[in-house]
């Protein structure tokens, strides 16, 4: 099962400090700093109290910090009017000062990570987290960053669906019982009509672990590196990812008729395909493992949408 990858750089205080010195306003440059995450793509380090620094940790994650310089600011005021913020980037920071790719300076927002909010407290998220994708869920211009996987037809995903499912199975991660309710979750959303209308601007990554969260109150919305354009149900499966059945119920109400049958049921399939990756590559980190064990009860439990 897949850990965390190395860095191929490694990002150290003075390393962050030569960047924001060399880049950043001369206020910003002094402001205390410290390292606060350390994802599988980039790293966050805390600057001040209202801000932070984001750098990619390997070569396949520079574009993602590209990705969010170019769309942000495009996305930021629709989804800031319904009350979500977004990490707009206040420096775009460039290559230099011995480090090789673009980096930012962000907003720093205060809460809890969603993923360490109960599921049972995360109904009052609901009708704002649905309000946010309606404004995020517009048709996207034709240079919009292109992502392999999200946001794509559900087809293009069978083969790596269904060997992580087997392996999951033989390992025994996943009981048979399991298995068999998220193939048939997979296999219906495969079979439903694919999304046929313009592409629409999609976050990519869409779950608790990306929502800031103080308490009911949903805060923002992070993590932008795989925006895209295509199908809004890749972040709808946030419905199965982030809520119970009550929140889910709230979710899809609040959503409106913006979303036909046809998407709820694709949604449905990319919470299991979204579910199956956490258990298959979160060895090294239990807060997605468990979030992965979780969102597939979630998701065999309950029949697709009707």
């Amino acid at each position: 099962m897949a850990r965390k990858p190395l860095p191929d750089v490694v990002i150290d205080e003075p390393h962050v400090r030569r960047l924001l010195v060399g880049q950043a306003p001369p206020e910003m440059a002094v402001l205390p700093l410290r390292r606060v995450a350390s994802g599988w793509d980039c790293e966050i380090w805390r600057l001040g109290d209202e801000l932070a620094v984001r750098l990619p940790r390997r070569a396949l994650a520079a574009p993602l910090i590209v990705h969010e310089q170019r769309s942000l600011p495009l996305l930021a005021p629709a989804i800031e009017a319904t009350g979500v913020r977004v990490p707009t980037p206040v420096v775009l920071g460039v290559p230099g000062d011995g480090f090789p790719w673009s980096w930012s300076v962000t907003p720093w927002f205060e809460g809890a990570r969603g993923i360490d909010v109960p599921r049972r407290e995360r109904t009052g998220w609901a009708a704002r987290l649905a309000g946010a994708l309606a404004a995020l869920h517009v048709a996207a211009p034709a240079d919009h960053p292109i992502n392999p996987v999200r946001g794509r037809p559900l087809a293009t995903r069978a083969a790596a669906f269904e060997e992580r499912v087997h392996g999951l199975s033989a390992s025994g991660r996943l009981d048979a019982a399991a298995a068999s309710a998220l193939m048939d979750v997979w296999l219906r959303g495969v079979a439903e009509r694919p999304w046929d209308a313009p592409a629409v601007w999609v976050h990519g990554d869409l779950h608790p672990g990306n929502l800031v969260a103080d308490g009911a109150r949903l805060v923002a919305i992070i993590d932008f590196g795989d925006v895209t354009a295509g199908d809004p149900a890749y972040d709808l499966a946030v419905a199965w990812l982030a809520f119970d059945a009550a929140g889910r119920s709230a979710f899809i109400e609040a959503a409106g008729d913006r979303y036909d049958r046809s998407t709820w049921i694709r949604a449905h399939a990319w919470a299991a395909s979204i579910a199956v990756v956490l258990l298959a590559h979160s060895d090294d980190n239990p807060d997605y493992a468990r979030l992965g064990a979780d969102a597939a009860d979630e998701i065999s439990t309950e029949a697709s949408p009707a």
